[in-house]
């Protein structure tokens, strides 16, 4: 019983979003959502969710496998300083990601919010804009 009271409190912690961005990638969502803690601390939770279909006709079955990865403030210079040196070395060995669609010039783009959702991942820079 004790456990299943832990549980749905770490569940109930778990919902409280306070921004969140989702990144479409293929078969793949990214969402990056802003989440408090008991002190009421800020800290970012990335999940990975990948579609998953097996069987065929009547028998197919659609499911989500899902990662989450939780980073917090105290580790965003070192995390973005990583994956910036991760994203250069690829680069480096198999040159930029080419996109089926390039970006809109700043007139022609749309509002902030559908235009961060649009931008593509593997640009030539990583920017995270949080505030606390």
């Amino acid at each position: 019983m004790e456990e299943n009271k832990k549980r749905s409190e770490f569940e109930a912690n778990d919902k409280e979003i306070v921004y969140s961005q989702s990144v479409k990638a293929g078969k793949r969502i990214y969402y990056l959502d802003v989440k408090k803690n008991r002190k009421d601390e800020m800290f970012l939770a990335i999940t990975e969710s990948k579609k998953i279909v097996t069987g065929e006709g009547d028998d197919v079955q659609v499911s989500f496998e899902k990662h989450k990865i939780f980073l917090y403030k105290e580790d965003f210079e070192k995390f973005l300083n990583g994956l910036q040196q991760v994203i250069d070395f690829i680069e480096g060995e198999q040159g930029h990601p080419t996109h089926s669609h390039e970006k809109k010039p700043a007139a022609q783009a749309d509002s902030p919010a559908k235009k961060e959702e649009e931008t593509p991942l593997g640009g030539d820079e990583i920017k995270i804009d949080i505030d606390f």
